[in-house]
């Protein structure tokens, strides 16, 4: 049976098309490649703390037959660990194994992560930009991305940045944690 992993963006709209190749390249890198990633659409999040109330609230009791949720919002400028742990805490209180990872600072970085030879920005400093999403982004979008493509090319340029996925993770290091626990949760369930 197929690992049954359900991933939560703080809005499935468009960070959708960027975090279901980015789960589904991290598995495989996990040996399982044929995990089925559910991006959660409905109910739908509207924000960070609304899908946080979602999870305590709704997704929790709801979604207790998937072996894995991973909740991956952006972490704006902020320090969301203590946050996160105690959502993490509440599922694993539930029965629920629940995994989050805040993006820095924005989840577009990941996928500029894998091209960053076409940035006209140092990596340093797309890193460090609070507003990365409309200062480098979308006018990166704009400029190799397209409307015609789902997510306006976002799903193309993340599948794009998972052909260097160890240099993804060598640039972001809170996927690279991502990753090792994972890895540590897979060893610990499986027989």
């Amino acid at each position: 049976m197929s690992l049954r992993v359900l991933v939560i963006p703080e809005d499935p709209t468009y960070n959708g098309y960027l975090l279901k190749p980015l789960a589904e390249r991290m598995l495989a890198g996990c040996g399982r490649a044929r995990a089925k990633v559910t991006i959660l659409t409905n109910p739908r999040a509207a924000g960070y703390e609304h899908a946080k109330r979602l999870i305590r609230d709704d997704l929790i009791p709801t979604y207790r037959s998937v072996d894995l949720m991973l909740f991956l919002p952006d972490r704006d400028g902020q320090d969301r660990a203590a946050e996160l742990h105690a959502l993490e805490e509440h599922a694993a209180q539930n029965g629920v194994t629940l995994l989050c990872c805040a993006a820095v600072e924005e989840v577009e970085v990941w996928a500029l992560a894998g091209h960053t030879e076409k940035l006209a920005e140092r990596w340093q400093d797309v890193r460090a930009n609070i507003n990365v999403k409309e200062q480098v982004f979308l006018p990166f979008l704009a400029k190799y991305g397209s409307q015609r493509e789902p997510g306006e090319g976002r799903k193309r340029l993340m599948h794009e940045a998972m052909q260097n996925y160890r240099g993804v993770l060598a640039r972001c290091d809170e996927l690279a944690r991502l990753e090792q626990r994972i890895r540590e949760h897979l060893n610990a369930t499986t027989p």
